[in-house]
């Protein structure tokens, strides 16, 4: 998103992969991550090298614990919070609850984007809309997009983007540098676009939305 975004908080996501892809944005000047788990820090440092290389990057501050508990300490402090979790069941299924939500919400500054994990929409359509619908009322704006990944079930995974005050995201407002995009696998401002463009079936069962084409 534009480069007014400084501050990034990471909750989860302790291979790293997520602070590699931050750190790519020049303009972030402080990448925070929550992990409650030392072990996947640990064991990915060592056996995933090349995503565990986002630790490297001298704006990283780790802090090893609750990442609910860390956000009401820290309240209007960041411009974007990303949550990496796992699926919403035993400890990680209040990561996708409403008062998990309004938390990020409380913690974001105005103008800022949370992304979460989102599930399947060829699986979980259940547990996605009534989420949206809880959460529409506190945010500004609330999307869904999708990417692809072969190794997840159906090889697709969502993504839950949701603003406090900010516009829609579906278009981008930046490009990567010319540097950057060199070493892109799978990101373009084409592709951005494309994610948030959903399925019929989908559209319909998310947001309730029929089609617009007629």
């Amino acid at each position: 998103h534009e480069c007014v975004k400084e501050k990034v908080l990471v909750i989860g996501g302790g291979d790293g992969g997520v602070l590699r892809e931050v750190a790519k944005h020049e303009c972030v000047k402080e990448i925070t991550i929550c992990e409650i788990d030392q072990g996947v820090i640990d064991v990915s440092k060592q056996y995933l090298p090349g995503l565990a290389k986002g630790y490297d990057d001298e704006r990283v501050t780790v802090f090893v614990g609750d990442g609910a508990k860390f956000m009401e300490e820290h309240k209007g402090e960041f411009d974007v919070i990303i949550t990496d979790s796992s699926d919403p069941i035993g400890p990680a299924s209040v990561l996708f609850e409403t008062p998990f939500y309004n938390a990020m919400h409380a913690s974001l500054r105005e103008g800022g984007i949370v992304c979460t994990q989102g599930e399947c929409l060829w699986l979980h359509v259940d547990i996605i809309r009534p989420l949206i619908n809880s959460i529409s009322t506190k945010y500004t704006t609330v999307e869904y997009a999708y990417t692809t990944i072969p190794t997840y079930p159906s090889g697709q995974i969502g993504f839950i983007v949701a603003t406090k005050g900010g516009d829609s995201c579906k278009l981008p407002v930046r490009k990567p540098s010319k540097e950057v995009r060199k070493g892109l696998k799978y990101y373009s401002t084409e592709l951005h676009s494309a994610a948030f463009v959903l399925p019929a079936f989908a559209k319909r069962a998310i947001f309730g939305e029929e089609d617009e084409e007629d």
